[in-house]
């Protein structure tokens, strides 16, 4: 399926000189947001993924579906404050200032094999912290997918070593 033409490009947003890449159009169609989830659905069962893992709160748009789907469990990746059980936390720099992602301490299993599902492959910096989160709580990192890729940024660069599947590449 040619994903790109239920993507719209906003030009200027957030801020000036920015282009959006606005997935709304896509998940509001019910043909194409099964296909991407399908697709990606896929990849984990030839990964062999055991657990589905996404960032907030796009990677629940599209991790939620595919983890009921192959009837594994989920585990969201959230800001502080948001979970209310003991968490473990990663810091990671952004362009302009700094983030922390946090995950309950008991989300993961070690050794289990786990499939981050994030909408969006910019500079690669919430979903390594996302890697780093799953790793210190022993899990395997055995693929990273994703609904678009904005390849300019190189986010591919920070995640060396990983598989990564993206459905749109910009």
């Amino acid at each position: 399926m040619d994903y790109k033409k239920y993507i719209a490009s906003v030009p200027d947003f957030p801020v000036e000189g920015i282009l959006f890449r606005d997935i709304t159009p896509l998940m509001g169609n019910g043909v194409a947001f099964q296909a991407a989830c399908e697709e990606l659905k896929d990849f984990a069962v030839e990964i062999g993924a055991e657990i589905i893992v996404g960032p907030e709160s796009r990677g629940f748009i599209f991790g939620c579906p595919i983890a009921y789907r192959l009837g594994i469990g989920f585990v969201p990746v959230r800001k502080p404050n948001k979970l209310p059980r003991e968490t473990i936390a990663v810091s990671y720099q952004l362009e302009y200032g700094e983030n922390t992602l946090c995950v309950h301490k008991d989300a993961i299993k070690p050794g289990q094999k786990v499939l981050v599902i994030d909408d969006l492959l910019a500079t690669g910096g919430t979903v390594k912290a996302t890697i780093d989160l799953v790793e210190k709580l022993g899990g395997v990192v055995v693929g990273l997918g994703f609904l678009i890729e904005l390849s300019d940024l190189r986010g591919r660069d920070l995640l060396e070593g990983y598989r990564i599947k993206t459905l749109i590449t910009y």
